[in-house]
């Protein structure tokens, strides 16, 4: 593993992702990395602002709608493109979401973490609130707080690295596509391909979570409503 090769995407959500933007540019990083924000068909207006920091702050911009023409959400898309690159960079894959700021040592320390671990498949950061305590989707991981320690639970990609040997052992063109998201199906196949995972409980990352996607807020605030949606409509498929 020899780079970088940092990911967010997007649907909307601006103010949240900048955020998200500001502290990845702003993070402690000494090996080479690059930026990319996958632009998930957000808005027009959030599109052409999306464009406009792109060049303002540096970071590349994909618009997803010139790959497809295939509904958000499209995370199956961004990992398989993703998983590419990464292979051929030699990089750790590594997935930030847009309702998460990580701290000025968080990617690098999973960088260091996951190369002094070869087994490594997912390096993830346990996410806290604003407090600092652990919140969704680690708090299996409460009492655990500075440890770094390989689980078997599955790993979010709040904030997490995909290793290049793992990376080379999972074919993503095989994963469901069906789905909407694929952190559980991943972190088990990691583990069935003999690989371990690891959560890095001493690298916390601030996670507000279901910034992008408000809907997603009814599963804290009226949960028979969040159900309701999610299978009448086939949202959120995990």
């Amino acid at each position: 593993m020899k780079s970088l090769y940092i990911v967010t995407p997007v649907k909307d959500s601006i103010h949240s992702t900048i955020e998200t933007v500001k502290a990845i540019l702003g993070s402690d990083i000494k090996v080479p990395y690059t930026y990319t924000i996958y632009n998930d068909f957000s808005t027009e207006e959030n599109t052409a602002l999306l464009e406009k920091y792109s060049k303002e702050m540096g970071f590349n911009l994909v618009n997803i709608s010139d790959l497809t023409d295939h509904p958000s959400p499209n995370y199956l898309l961004v990992l398989q493109r993703c998983r590419k690159i990464a292979i051929e960079q030699d990089a750790g894959f590594v997935l930030v979401e847009s309702d998460v700021v990580v701290a000025k040592d968080t990617l690098q320390g999973l960088y260091d973490g996951a190369l002094e671990r070869k087994d490594c498949a997912i390096a993830a950061s346990v996410t806290v609130n604003d407090e600092g305590e652990i919140n969704y989707p680690y708090e299996y991981a409460r009492g655990h707080e500075g440890e770094c320690y390989a689980v078997k639970k599955h790993c979010s990609f709040c904030c997490s690295l995909l290793t290049p040997e793992f990376l080379r052992k999972m074919n993503f063109d095989e994963l469901d596509p069906t789905k909407h998201w694929y952190d559980v199906q991943i972190s088990h196949e990691a583990l069935n391909l003999g690989f371990k995972n690891y959560l890095f409980a001493n690298l916390p990352a601030i996670h507000r979570p279901h910034q992008s996607r408000p809907w997603k807020q009814l599963k804290y605030k009226n949960p028979l409503k969040y159900y309701w949606i999610k299978f009448t409509k086939g949202f959120d498929k995990i």
